[in-house]
């Protein structure tokens, strides 16, 4: 099950790599959406079955079927090469990003590692449990979690849910329009 893991890690960080470098949109595309399917294959491994899906749906399904529309609606230049355009620079950046995050994944505990922080009941959960009804007066520990804990994270997801959803409405009214 590690191995899955570090096989699922090392795919998403190539993919990522590749989606950073490419110059074809269309293939950075592609990439993109074949590195979002892997962070939620990644996500149901760790556990997070909800991420996971989010994931998919979101990252693998909606963003690739609009950035696909809309490279449907552009020109691409002729004679576009994508190798003669890489930056070195950028290069060395995401090979350096990328040893980083290999040396830093050995160190993450194993997967339902009993005595993971994030397992233990006293550490976390059982805070949340005991804790949020005094320090925030709020009942429901779920909506003590989203609105006290996290209001600034939840405000800030509100608002980049509604800003896409006002650009797709405008663009949606223009194309109507046009």
């Amino acid at each position: 099950m590690e191995y899955v893991a570090y096989a699922l890690a090392g795919f998403v960080l190539v993919s990522a790599v590749a989606t950073a470098l490419l110059r074809d949109v269309l293939a950075a595309i592609i990439v993109f959406a074949a590195y979002s399917l892997g962070m939620a294959l990644l996500y149901t491994l760790l556990l997070a079955p909800d991420v996971g899906l989010t994931e998919a749906v979101i990252g693998a399904g909606v963003t690739t079927i609009l950035l696909l529309l809309t490279i449907a609606k552009t020109v691409r230049p002729p004679g576009d090469r994508a190798l003669e355009r890489l930056d070195p620079r950028a290069l060395l950046a995401c090979g350096a990003l990328a040893v980083v995050f290999g040396l830093t994944l050995p160190s993450l505990p194993a997967v339902g590692d009993p005595t993971a922080p994030i397992i233990s009941y006293e550490a976390v959960t059982g805070h949340y449990l005991t804790e949020s009804y005094h320090e925030t007066g709020v009942k429901n520990t779920v909506t003590a979690v989203l609105a006290a804990y996290r209001g600034f994270d939840t405000f800030g997801e509100a608002t980049v849910v509604f800003a896409a959803g006002v650009a797709v409405l405008s663009v949606l009214k223009r194309e109507v329009f046009t």
